[in-house]
């Protein structure tokens, strides 16, 4: 991973939490080899590649598989590999695969697979372009080993191979990586522990996984992304329960086993029951965010983005979020709180006293006349209604005209590549969250580029982020990499590409029965257990 190597209340609840909950659909019946799990959102992209949607990334997880991964001591670690060699003066990679890896439809992994997923992954990803742009070649020796030929050495290749979340270089059959990178692929054919199956999906409703008795997990224990993906259950469903007071009801009758994500003011009520554990699995937590559409008006200009930066207050953000101190915390760096490259460079624009007159001022100053402002609000996603929330009484507060648009998360994350005007379904503000790894350096920081419409949904456009991006690259020593993420942070302060809003943690709840969680910044369903 790249940090670590960086030197080379709800009252409806109370009602309902005692009360039987029948779930839409079949009844669910208990099953000692049936994990009943309610993830975060409803799953609507069946592509990991053309989507960073953690969701879409989690469903990547159960059904492909990973050459590299990294471990929970931040070391990388072979996972379809059986191992890789890298020459003298550091040009060529020559990577094996291990044996019996197979896809879900029985054909064999061959380096053309390989090949093809990264090729087509390198063209969507943050940090896959970077490494696309420095690859000379990549040829396929045999059936199992396969090369990539650099243009000049570049130290984070394995890190970009065995990147832990959104894009991660899932590896597909050739026939699925050969599609558009920015075309969704129609099939769903991996070769991880799990498969997907696709005659049981209902959007809005469920997701259902079978366990692939044809993997061959790795023989070390599970650490992270590593080790050995043992499916331990016979099936998975996804029940999808926008509704938080529902979902508490479902987990504390017994009829759904893990709830991925609960708002923390739910927690009391939960605690309550000997039979439901709540904990925080993520060691690093999440930032929220702020996201400006560049490409359209009115936050096409610099002022108004200034405008709304200088009455931010990240502590309101945070208390909205995670609800108490404990959970949510400011952190005013582009780069996550508590890693090597966070750094305070020109971040009193931030943490500074709010300022609403010097904002209206800069309102009036951009030649904003009151036009429709678009805040993107996923009222099932508590973390990115929360944060609309706050945002929209900011907006109304220093004279723009805000619209909160009111949909779910799945809606929200297709919403959000459109690059129309507001008029035309665009949108102006966006709210997500980014987990820790996602954004610890500039190889990983997505919405911190400056590509223009190369760049994370937003698009912004500022040559001198990508011009300070590649010094970062370049930088020798972990001082010349932190001297080169200040002046990276300085100049996101100046131009805004976006603004951290909060570190938070999200909190999740499972029945007392369910062991072999691992603790992680991404949700794993392997090696958990039903008993």
């Amino acid at each position: 991973m790249t940090f670590p190597r960086i030197a080379s209340g709800r009252q409806l609840a109370a009602a309902v939490l005692g009360c039987c909950l029948l779930l839409p659909g079949a009844a669910l019946a208990q099953s000692g080899k049936t994990l009943k799990f309610i993830p975060e959102a409803d799953l609507r992209i069946l592509d990991p590649i053309v989507t960073t949607a953690y969701i879409t990334r989690n469903y990547g997880y159960m059904v492909f598989d990973v050459l590299l991964a990294v471990d929970e001591k931040f070391q990388i670690q072979p996972q379809m590999l059986e191992k890789y060699e890298v020459s003298a003066d550091k040009i060529t990679y020559t990577f094996t695969l291990r044996d019996g890896l197979k896809f879900h439809d029985g054909a064999p992994v061959r380096s053309a697979d390989c090949i093809a997923s990264i090729e087509r992954w390198a063209k969507r990803d943050v940090f896959g372009q970077k490494l696309g742009d420095l690859t000379d070649s990549w040829t396929a020796v045999n059936a199992k080993t396969f090369r990539l030929k650099l243009k000049k050495p570049f130290p984070y290749v394995l890190d970009a191979l065995a990147k832990p979340s959104s894009n991660v270089p899932f590896i597909m059959p050739e026939r699925m990586a050969k599609t558009d990178a920015s075309t969704p692929v129609t099939e769903s054919i991996g070769s991880g522990p799990f498969k997907f199956v696709k005659a049981e999906w209902v959007p809005g409703n469920k997701v259902v996984f079978v366990k692939n008795a044809d993997y061959v997990p790795r023989k070390e224990a599970p650490s992270w992304g590593a080790g050995g993906k043992v499916a331990k259950v016979d099936r998975v469903e996804w029940i999808y329960i926008p509704d938080s007071a529902t979902a508490a009801a479902a987990l504390n009758a017994g009829e759904v086993d893990w709830w991925q994500q609960m708002p923390p003011d739910l927690i009391p009520l939960l605690a309550k029951n000997k039979d439901v554990k709540i904990e925080n699995t993520d060691p690093l937590g999440s930032i929220g965010l702020l996201r400006f559409n560049h490409l359209q008006p009115p936050f096409n200009n610099v002022k108004l983005r200034e405008a709304v930066l200088a009455v931010v207050n990240q502590n309101d953000y945070a208390i909205a979020i995670a609800g108490d101190p404990k959970n949510g915390k400011p952190c005013a760096s582009f780069f996550t709180c508590g890693t090597p490259l966070a750094n305070s460079a020109g971040s009193t624009v931030l943490t500074g006293k709010r300022d609403f007159e010097r904002a209206k001022a800069l309102v009036k100053e951009s030649g904003y006349k009151g036009e429709k402002v678009i805040i993107l609000d996923a009222t099932d996603q508590p973390i990115v209604h929360s944060q609309a929330l706050v945002t929209a009484d900011l907006l109304k507060k220093i004279g723009i005209n805000a619209e909160l648009a009111a949909s779910d998360w799945g809606t929200v994350i297709t919403r959000r590549a459109s690059k129309e005007p507001v008029e035309k379904g665009g949108w102006s503000i966006l709210h997500t969250w980014f987990v820790g790894p996602d954004i610890v350096s500039p190889a990983l920081n997505s919405p911190l580029r400056g590509a223009g419409e190369k760049s994370w949904f937003g698009w912004p456009n500022d040559p001198k982020l990508e011009e300070l991006r590649d010094k970062w690259f370049d930088a020798p020593t972990l001082a010349d990499q932190k001297k080169a993420a200040e002046e990276l942070q300085l100049q996101g302060w100046k131009t805004i590409p976006y603004i951290p809003t909060a570190q938070l943690i999200i909190p999740t709840a499972y029945r007392s029965n369910i062991p072999g969680i691992i603790k992680s910044p991404v949700t794993f369903l392997w090696n958990v257990e039903k008993k």
